[in-house]
């Protein structure tokens, strides 16, 4: 780990995309060596860019089918390596969902692979896809450690009143909890901003969305619950429901758990309200003259409003309120219209900076900092896989029988200022 010319290949994959990064790291400096991503897997019109980690100039840009992020990781594997980029030391993947058992960021073997299998049954949207990328990546590179980087590592240490659900406690031994998500983007925020106020909220809003309460660098609560469908309306994704429309559903119109999940995850949200799309940018297009895209922007807007205010609240007060993901940091006016409502809680807008796009975006005296931030979820998983192996090679000098992955309530690359 020490010497020099240590590179991370970093794994981000989606549902429908899959962004990755080759990164180096030395003396706890992350650089950028080539970054890109594979949009519309699924489809036969498939793109693939492969861009400079300097300026980001574009490498490489082709248009190839690509049926499932699979495919896209051996395209990918393969065009790095005819491109003059340092080989990959260590792979880390991008896991939505630890499960009940496996709470931090670990190496990949048998035993984490199967608590990884197990957690599945929590993120079938997300794991399982996750995981077939993990499984050609240790065939094709048998010798570099895989590592697991955990969106709920982040949530780990959720204070009890705020993991529990209010269920029969009997269920919680099978792992019905508040897990959060998008601990990445909520670790990598921190890492950017190591002197971050006490008290902040994170707004990670983009296809997927959630809000997290952060106080001291780490979280306290969080919008999204034992799945990533929960909490606020989303672009295909209902959000937090009354519970009773689900048993509606099942006893009056006859659906059953797998019709449930596809209405919830696929079929609500914005493209559910509106009829016409979960994109806010084709939203955006049509608003004026479609009354459901209107309701569909105005239902996503209070609804995060409702988030960001809640976490106020679990805070006792805001310092600081950041904006990132792809709506978050790109859509000034989403931004303007939820903290129109915010006002009462320090949280100005300057519309001039907040059409810049920041970072800094607030009103000069105003008692709560906003800001955008990129998300930068495959730097953040190259300081999980970089604090992991380090970590890995510090307990071997003290313990010859190291066991196969980090004690469970560990995550060290999730504190602010890692890296």
């Amino acid at each position: 780990m020490g010497r020099s010319g240590f590179h991370v290949l970093a794994i981000n994959s989606g549902s429908s995309s899959l962004k990755f990064g080759l990164f180096g790291v030395r003396d706890g400096k992350v650089t950028p060596r080539a970054t890109g991503d594979a949009q519309a897997i699924g489809s036969s019109a498939g793109l693939l860019r492969v861009r400079d980690g300097h300026g980001g100039d574009v490498l490489h840009e082709e248009t190839v089918p690509m049926a499932d992020g699979v495919q896209a990781f051996s395209r990918i594997a393969r065009l790095l390596a005819g491109m003059d980029v340092p080989a990959a030391d260590a792979i880390g993947h991008r896991i939505v969902h630890g499960g009940a058992q496996l709470r931090a960021h670990a190496r990949i073997d048998a035993t984490v692979m199967a608590q990884l299998e197990a957690a599945g049954t929590f993120a079938p949207l997300h794991v399982p896809a996750a995981l077939a990328v993990v499984r050609v990546a240790q065939a094709r590179f048998p010798a570099l450690p895989q590592i697991a980087c955990l969106d709920t590592a982040f949530h780990a240490h959720l204070p009890e009143q705020a993991y529990t659900l209010p269920l029969d406690r009997s269920l919680q031994a099978a792992g019905v909890r508040r897990y959060g998500f998008h601990g990445l983007s909520c670790a990598s925020i921190l890492a950017q901003w190591p002197r971050a106020p006490a008290r902040l909220v994170i707004a990670h809003l983009g296809s997927g969305a959630s809000i997290t309460a952060v106080r001291g660098g780490r979280s306290v609560d969080t919008s999204m619950g034992m799945t990533p469908s929960g909490g606020v309306m989303m672009a295909t994704r209902s959000g937090d429901l009354d519970p009773g429309v689900l048993a509606w559903l099942a006893r009056e119109k006859g659906m059953d758990a797998r019709a449930l999940e596809r209405l919830v995850d696929h079929r609500s949200g914005l493209l559910g309200v509106s009829g016409i799309s979960g994109d806010l940018r084709q939203l955006r297009k049509v608003e004026r003259t479609e009354p459901s895209a209107r309701l569909a922007i105005a239902m996503f807007v209070l609804s995060v409003r409702k988030q960001i205010a809640a976490m106020a609240a679990v805070l006792e007060g805001i310092d600081a309120l950041v904006f990132t993901g792809g709506i978050g940091e790109h859509d000034a006016q989403a931004r303007a219209d939820i903290c129109v409502g915010l006002a009462w809680a320090g949280i100005r807008l300057d519309p001039a900076r907040n059409r810049s796009g920041g970072p800094r975006i607030g009103m000069d005296g105003a008692t709560c900092e906003v800001r955008v931030m990129p998300s930068e979820e495959e730097r953040q998983i190259c300081r999980c896989v970089h604090d992991v192996l380090r970590d890995g090679e510090a307990q071997r000098e003290d313990d010859t029988s190291l066991p196969p992955h980090p004690p469970s309530r560990r995550e060290p690359c999730s504190q602010p200022g890692s890296g």
